[in-house]
């Protein structure tokens, strides 16, 4: 039977669900007229990326490498949506560096994490 894990204890999940949390609290001073494009892009993404390691934990590890990728995905979106939200000016450059350095720290330690999956 295939090792399952439980998300909830996952420190990538944990992790990934405060940057969810961050990017909602920023997407509050988004310029309305932006809420069907950049803002609704960022939404999805940062929210992809806990819930695909929620969605591949009660798979098989090797199924799981696979929604682990569709987060780290989700991740490089999203780093580049922010990337551009900044550029529109929706956030400031210390916003930017907080957020970029927690996606930073996920990626590694997603990264990582996949790396011991078999």
């Amino acid at each position: 039977m295939a090792k399952q894990h439980n998300y909830k204890n996952l420190k990538i999940w944990k992790l990934g669900l405060e940057i969810v949390n961050d990017v909602s609290d920023i997407l509050i001073d988004f310029p309305k007229h932006d809420i069907y494009d950049l803002s609704s892009q960022v939404s999805r993404c940062s929210v992809s990326m806990p819930s695909n390691i929620a969605e591949g934990s009660g798979r098989t590890d090797k199924s799981f490498k696979n929604f682990i990728k569709y987060s780290l995905g989700s991740l490089f979106e999203l780093g580049t949506q922010l990337l551009v939200a900044h550029h529109r000016k929706y956030i400031n450059t210390e916003t930017l560096k907080k957020l970029e350095d927690k996606i930073e720290e996920w990626q590694r330690m997603t990264m990582g994490f996949q790396n011991r999956l078999e």
